[in-house]
């Protein structure tokens, strides 16, 4: 890896980068080892909307869906087929990283079934059937921060499964978060598992609270609302930052590490931003800070690459102003509650459609290999 670009001053600040896209194309043709090797990239995160992108483009899963065909496989033996084989062999691809970073990194995600999201015991049986097919030391299973998904959270992670938590929008889920790893994790040691094995991540939703707080600041068109426009998401995260530290501090934690357990990092997801007046590294460089992943679209990597602006540690030190930010926020009427409540909503069914997607895709592939 080169020492002197953006991605590597990321990477020397304690900022792990992940890429949040993953294709056959991608790893067959060595895309994927080039980013690893050119541009710090030590991770990738996938979910239905990515695999539903892959598979509507190019070639490259042709072979394994006419063998699918001729097997007679239905289009959900097809999906898991698929989507499995593509982690599996980017954990390959990743497993020298992993091996030197201790577990720490060289990690590839993939998501449970989001119609199961509401749905504890569904996402429980999917978690683990994920995880016994892969095989693989350095895959983690995403579970949505649903109040289901709690529960199979802790459930996983007592069994000893890696889980990347995703789509987190508020402080007070963050913390449920948090508690059902440390839980998942006590019941893991009480089984006597190493805990040293397992490792989780919580995935912070970013531009997203901005966009729909953004939304409504422009209906109330004052320049008083204006001026808060593009701030609550990174008030947000940094605030989701000191929940970690503080969570990490305390006794019941510490009793956890010391018997060998790994913290549970806070992931900056959703880093694209959304409105192109913006920055287009905004959500890379201002979040930029020790113990954290940040997963970027192929887009933001690049721009990161190219003219990110590193400025060192932008988090620690910065919970007053981002408090000051969401109580004023607040003071325009906009409720905090509202906002995150309606983002997880709508986060799990942006996710049922793409599966819907992926599925259709499939099946019409299926269909036109018989």
């Amino acid at each position: 890896m080169t020492n002197n670009t953006p991605t590597a001053q990321l990477s020397d600040l304690g900022v792990s980068i992940w890429l949040d896209d993953l294709s056959r194309e991608r790893i067959q043709s060595g895309g994927l080892q080039k980013l690893i090797d050119e541009k710090n990239v030590v991770g990738v995160t996938t979910n239905p909307t990515i695999f539903a992108s892959a598979l509507s483009n190019g070639e490259a899963y042709d072979q394994q869906v006419r063998e699918l065909a001729a097997d007679g496989a239905d289009v959900d033996r097809a999906v898991f087929e698929i989507t499995t084989a593509d982690v599996g062999h980017a954990a390959d691809i990743f497993r020298p990283l992993y091996d030197a970073t201790n577990g720490f990194d060289g990690r590839v995600s993939i998501e449970v079934s989001p119609t199961a999201a509401h749905d504890a015991d569904a996402t429980i049986a999917e978690a683990k059937k994920l995880w016994e097919r892969i095989e693989k030391p350095n895959v983690m299973i995403k579970i949505p921060a649903t109040l289901a998904g709690l529960e199979a959270i802790t459930a996983a992670i007592a069994v000893g499964t890696s889980v990347n938590v995703t789509l987190i929008f508020s402080l007070e889920r963050y913390r449920e978060v948090i508690n059902a790893y440390l839980s998942g994790l006590e019941k893991a040691k009480e089984a006597g598992i190493d805990l040293s094995t397992i490792h989780s991540v919580a995935s912070f939703f970013v531009s997203r609270v901005d966009a729909e707080i953004d939304k409504r600041l422009t209906a109330i068109g004052t320049d008083e609302a204006l001026a808060l426009k593009s701030k609550a998401g990174l008030a947000n995260a940094r605030l989701a930052y000191e929940v970690f530290t503080q969570s990490f501090e305390s006794e019941r934690a510490k009793l956890l590490l010391d018997s060998g357990a790994n913290k549970q990092r806070p992931l900056w997801a959703s880093t694209g931003v959304k409105d192109p007046s913006l920055p287009d590294t905004l959500y890379v460089t201002e979040l930029a800070v020790a113990d954290t992943v940040n997963t970027m679209p192929e887009k933001t990597l690049e721009a990161t690459f190219d003219h990110g602006e590193i400025e060192g540690d932008r988090v620690s030190g910065s919970y007053a102003e981002a408090n000051e930010v969401l109580d004023a926020i607040a003071a325009q009427g906009i409720s905090y509650r509202e906002v995150t409540e309606l983002l997880e909503k709508e986060g799990v069914e942006k996710f049922v459609v793409s599966w819907n997607e992926l599925l259709e895709t499939v099946k019409a592939a299926l269909d036109g290999a018989k």
